[in-house]
């Protein structure tokens, strides 16, 4: 982006790993928007939550360009409040839901005002029955975005119509919602060294580790 205005993106949907596609995706990129390196002032990333695997390989990358270049700036940005900036032109609650394990997700609460995206609550772990809940509580229109929201629709408000999914074409996460995030939200850069991933809940070797102690 450059002065608040969308200059290029790239989205692929992929069998490589993150480690294969990111920085030649970087490289297009910056070739076909005729922009060097140099001309970059910050880079972000998704923190999370979400896939640890693709969530760390994200982070490493603006890590490493950082420290090659102490002049660029960094953040890190919450995977649910990339969402909601999906919506930032809408005037209402926005509730993110992103599936976790089973019936858990990762969940959070928006409000959007004049294209500025305000936080109500703040990331969690939490059943969709407990979010069903919280979202009933609200009296005002809101919409439901994530891989979770059309199954929280469908099993709780499918006949309210407050309640509204996101369009499809808004849904998916974008690397252009993460910099608008960053622009709109200076109190999200970082330094490298405090760039670090939220995973709301233990990872695998974490799990792995716990149960080892426990034989």
């Amino acid at each position: 982006m450059r002065d608040g205005v969308l200059i290029g993106e790239v989205n692929i949907v992929t069998r490589l790993t993150h480690s294969q596609v990111i920085l030649p995706m970087v490289e297009r990129l910056l070739k076909d928007c005729e922009t060097d390196m140099s001309e970059v002032d910050c880079v972000a990333a998704a923190k999370g939550p979400g896939s640890y695997t693709g969530l760390r390989i994200g982070i490493g990358a603006i890590k490493g360009m950082c420290l090659g270049d102490p002049a660029l700036k960094c953040a890190g940005v919450s995977t649910l409040l990339a969402l909601a900036y999906n919506l930032s032109a809408y005037d209402g609650r926005i509730f993110t839901v992103m599936k976790a394990r089973g019936s858990i997700c990762y969940f959070a609460a928006f409000d959007a005002r004049e294209g500025y995206v305000l936080r109500v609550i703040s990331d969690c772990l939490a059943d969709m029955d407990e979010i069903s809940e919280f979202i009933g509580e609200f009296k005002g229109k809101s919409m439901l975005i994530g891989d979770a929201a059309e199954e929280i629709k469908k099993k709780y408000f499918k006949s309210i119509r407050e309640i509204r999914l996101a369009p499809e074409n808004s849904a998916l996460p974008r690397a252009a919602s993460i910099c608008t995030a960053v622009e709109r939200q200076s109190v999200l850069l970082c330094t490298p060294q405090e760039l670090t991933v939220s995973y709301l809940q233990p990872t695998k070797a974490q799990k792995d580790r716990a149960h080892s102690k426990e034989k």
